[in-house]
């Protein structure tokens, strides 16, 4: 068998760091398929020989949060052979569309002239010019949490997909979305309908229909807030964060916010791993952990210390950091110096940090654990 996700999950359920899961089975033989099919569609493309194939249809993931739909990601993005792929989240990738954009409209003429002929019926229009660029680059695209909030994005993508697929790109897609749900109640949404009937001719859709939360099963049973520090709760942290990975090796990665970009030390299969100082001592605000939230379903924090006046700005950006974790419904799992109540001295802020340690409580509930995640919208909310 040639490489692909199936031999990589097949044995990961041999060595026990997965359960046998029917719906995740049916995806990933669909996953081996498309993997086979794209390395003999990127093998005609550079051929000397005879025409090019078509290309394949590309595959929509799509269920419920916990169901194993990054896992599955992971396997078919890291175990292909074909060089000629960008795996990115989806709010990245429109955040370096848009920038693309831009700078083609900013561009001068002799730039433009690079593109000649790309775009003879609308001249001024950057849509297939920046498509033949991000085509060039990656012949398979694999985005990681398939969804639209932004009207800015709303409006560009039917366009700005034609012209990828017009290109040959090859879309593989999760989400917590079905394609008719997407951007759902949005403004103008009559015209981001084209789109999803787009997504639909150039993607097979399929729900991964699992009875299990698979991130929720990987913190049941076991504390998610160790206290005090020391050794045993060090112990615990890498324990959960091992049944998170679930064999995957653990990488650091990047979220761009507008303009910057957030290296997270520790990552895997949805989640990311902080030192309480690494996170808290930058100068972030309330806009970097709603990106955070929204790229992670699990946030693991370690060694968070007990607070006074002295760390204030600390405590204000742990205050904002639990602010978005609270309302995104993310997993937290911690290591702190004392309970949630103890966490900051009295004296200024201590009032104000009062709801952050009654959220921090409820955050270990059961209900809170089982609840499904949400996405949280930064616009409007000062950093």
């Amino acid at each position: 068998m040639t490489r692909g996700p199936k031999p990589r999950y097949e044995a990961l359920i041999r060595k026990g760091a997965l359960a046998v899961d029917p719906a995740q089975g049916q995806a990933i033989e669909r996953l081996q398929d498309l993997h086979a099919q794209v390395r003999a569609y990127c093998r005609s493309r550079t051929s000397w020989f005879g025409r090019p194939q078509s290309p394949p249809r590309g595959l929509y993931l799509w269920g419920g949060v916990g169901r194993g739909k990054t896992l599955l990601m992971d396997l078919f993005a890291n175990n292909t052979d074909i060089t000629a792929k960008r795996r990115v989240h989806f709010h990245e990738f429109m955040a370096d569309a848009h920038d693309r954009i831009a700078r083609w409209r900013a561009a001068d003429e002799k730039t433009r002239r690079r593109h000649k002929g790309l775009n003879k019926k609308a001249p001024d229009d950057p849509m297939a010019p920046v498509a033949h660029d991000l085509a060039r680059e990656a012949v398979l695209l694999c985005f990681d949490e398939f969804q639209v909030a932004d009207i800015a994005d709303a409006m560009i993508l039917g366009r700005l997909f034609e012209a990828l697929f017009d290109n040959g790109v090859v879309v593989v897609a999760t989400s917590n979305r079905a394609p008719d749900a997407l951007y759902q109640d949005g403004l103008n949404r009559q015209l981001f309908l084209p789109f999803i009937d787009l997504l639909k001719e150039k993607t097979d859709v399929l729900e991964l229909v699992s009875a299990r939360d698979y991130r929720l099963d990987k913190l049941s049973g076991a504390p998610v807030y160790h206290q005090p520090f020391g050794a045993p709760a060090d112990r615990a942290m890498d324990a959960a964060w091992t049944r998170m990975l679930s064999g995957a090796r653990e990488r650091q990665e990047k979220i761009r916010i507008k303009g910057r970009t957030l290296t997270i030390p520790r990552a895997g299969r949805g989640a990311a791993r902080f030192q309480f100082a690494g996170l808290m001592e930058q100068p972030l605000g309330a806009n970097d952990y709603i990106a955070i939230v929204n790229r992670y379903g699990a946030l693991f924090v370690d060694h968070i210390p007990v607070m006074g006046p002295e760390q204030r700005n600390e405590a204000r950006r742990f205050i904002n950091l639990i602010d978005a974790v609270y309302d995104s419904r993310t997993k937290f799992i911690c290591s702190a110096d004392g309970p949630p109540e103890a966490l900051y001295r009295t004296g200024d802020g201590a009032f104000e940090f009062e709801r952050t340690a009654s959220r921090l409580v409820e955050m270990q509930s059961e209900d809170y654990l089982a609840a499904e995640q949400q996405t949280t919208v930064a616009e409007g909310k000062g950093d």
